[in-house]
């Protein structure tokens, strides 16, 4: 969208004061936290906010320049959830509040980066079989010996140096881009199938790339006792089916599918079973298996309605409670209502997400802001799920919040597709879809600069 179009300024100018009003929260609560375990108001408070403001402002700068016309409200929400996070983990560890500032300095780079790169979003689509490769490389990393290392029971993670990450992270968003490439080619193919009783299958060649991709990528985290991105990367394909393919039918196919992986996993894996023991019943070995839950539901009822308050509470009771657990110290010390405002933004960002979907008109568009919605919304709901005692624990991160640099780079660039994906709606519904990106108009203005040369000269 030009950059002279009224909707795209006001836009910008909204999400600009929103993202402000994101870091001056933080900065708040960032205060109130050392206040009330200190009682004294930190010294790098103004570096602080100095260099939670100057990410910030690079952040919406990156967007007004190389996305203009974007949903006004997915960087601010990402930029509160982030900040309440980055709270948090300051409260439990100072020395992981300074990892988590430098990861955090990478992954609004990535952002950027990914504006910058991917200027439109269905070139994307042209590569689906090359993140299709690339996803069940990553996935596969863990399991190559002296390279992947395991911790807490699940081989996730890899060590190239002094640089560890989760690949899973990144597989995550490589294989949503290969199911809405592919799914977005053959939809129609794979709709309309053939009848068999009530209901309508797939041809079996035109849905075995899709469907070997995805029991790939199950059984591999399965391999890796990684169940929670297991059951992340069947919501997303089935998901994006009945999204695609516009039959409930696949809802309920994935919901059988599911009951029995479940049932196979809980029958053959003692970790699950130790974990659906401790989800019935956390109380019935409250000082080993289950003292973790039982800290966090202790915590839970102490926070009550309005909270202990920031630096009051006592989160670090709870084992991780840095990563699986962080909604636990929020609920703590925030209270319902600071653990319902964080729900309530996740549920701004998944409405946000799917508006994208709406307002398109591309198929793959469409599919990948779903895909990617999907796993926020997917993601969100089986952390604090586990949380709250309503699923069992799976040992997966609450995005843009819990602690680790995998996970904070993986989601903002999943912020900054789908951003890309609200820009390339804006231009097809307010002005043209051939506008240029910044990249075509700095091509475009060389271009001239040297045919003036060059007319000078003669």
């Amino acid at each position: 969208m030009a950059a002279t179009s009224p909707i795209a300024k006001a836009r910008r100018s909204t999400e600009l004061s929103l993202v402000v009003m994101a870091g001056l929260i933080t900065g708040g609560a960032y205060v109130l936290a050392a206040l009330g375990e200190n009682a004294t108001i930190p010294a790098q408070i103004g570096p602080f906010l100095g260099l939670l403001l100057g990410l910030l402002i690079v952040a919406h700068l990156g967007v007004r320049g190389f996305a203009t016309g974007a949903d006004a409200t997915l960087l601010p929400l990402a930029a509160i959830l982030h900040g309440v996070g980055y709270v948090m983990i300051t409260r439990l560890d100072d020395e992981l509040a300074g990892l988590q500032t430098t990861w955090s300095i990478v992954a609004i780079a990535a952002f950027i980066g990914t504006l910058v790169f991917v200027e439109r979003a269905p070139t994307l689509a042209r590569y689906r079989w090359i993140f299709l490769f690339a996803g069940a490389g990553l996935l596969l990393l863990p399991l190559v010996p002296g390279v992947g290392t395991s911790f807490g029971g699940a081989r996730i993670w890899v060590s190239l140096g002094p640089i560890n990450f989760q690949p899973g992270e990144f597989a995550k968003l490589a294989l949503a881009i290969f199911f809405a490439g592919y799914l977005a080619e053959n939809r129609e193919l794979i709709a309309d199938g053939r009848k068999i009783g009530p209901l309508r299958l797939p041809e079996l060649r035109h849905l075995l790339p899709i469907a070997v991709s995805w029991g790939f990528a199950v059984l591999v985290m399965v391999g890796q006792k990684d169940l929670g991105s297991s059951l992340l990367f069947f919501a997303l394909f089935v998901v994006m089916m009945w999204v695609a393919t516009e039959r409930a039918a696949y809802l309920l196919i994935g919901l059988v599918l599911f009951a029995s992986a479940a049932y196979v996993a809980w029958r053959l894996f003692g970790h699950v079973q130790t974990r659906v023991t401790i989800w019935l019943d956390p109380w019935s070995d409250p000082l080993d298996r289950g003292y973790q839950i039982v800290q966090a539901l202790y915590g839970l009822a102490d926070g009550g309605l309005s909270g202990t308050g920031l630096g009051l509470g006592s989160p670090d009771q709870v084992p991780e409670a840095q990563n699986d657990f962080i909604f636990t110290a929020i609920g703590e010390e925030l209270g319902l209502l600071g653990g319902a405002a964080v729900l309530i933004a996740y549920l701004l960002m998944i409405g946000a997400g799917l508006r994208v979907a709406i307002r398109t008109e591309n198929t793959f568009e469409k599919l990948l802001a779903v895909g990617l919605t999907t796993i926020i919304g997917v993601q969100a709901f089986i952390i604090v799920g586990g949380v709250i005692k309503v699923v069992p624990l799976t040992g997966i991160t609450l995005p843009f919040v819990s602690y680790g640099g995998s996970s904070l780079v993986s989601n903002y660039i999943l912020l900054a597709l789908l951003i890309r994906l609200s820009d390339s709606s804006a231009r097809r519904l307010h002005e043209r879809s051939d506008d240029p990106t910044p990249a075509e108009r700095w091509a475009a203005w060389r271009l001239r600069r040297r045919g003036g040369a060059e007319g000078h000269a003669t």
